[in-house]
């Protein structure tokens, strides 16, 4: 990930760090935290389609506040006024089944849910 810092958007430029990171290793898009981030492809319009019990196994990756980051990272609103993580305009997941920084275990999950590379 290109991650440009520019002098009086401060606030913005420390959004985008607290939000993201890329593995080194794989290309692969992770939290802060180094979780892997997910998209899913029955998200249309840059809105999340995954709630109830689709988000109890790929929970959103909610962000903390509400200014847009950059061209790439976004925020989308869910149906319960919480703001996501969008890359590219689509809504961001963590899977349940991940455990540790790294794993990538929801990858190709259902043929429709699918890491997201840099």
């Amino acid at each position: 990930m290109k991650m440009t810092l520019m002098l009086g958007s401060g606030a913005v430029a420390v959004a985008l760090l607290l939000a993201s990171g890329v593995n080194a290793a794989t290309g692969i898009l992770t939290d802060k935290k180094g979780m892997t981030l997910y998209t899913y492809d029955k998200d249309t319009g840059g809105m999340s389609s995954c709630y109830q019990d689709c988000a109890k196994n790929w929970p959103p990756y909610i962000a903390k506040t509400t200014s847009a980051v950059n061209k790439d990272w976004t925020m989308v609103k869910r149906k319960d006024g919480k703001m996501q993580w969008a890359y590219d305009g689509k809504p961001l997941y963590y899977y349940v089944g991940d455990k540790k920084k790294g794993d990538v275990a929801g990858d190709g999950k259902g043929g429709v849910w699918h890491v997201v590379q840099e």
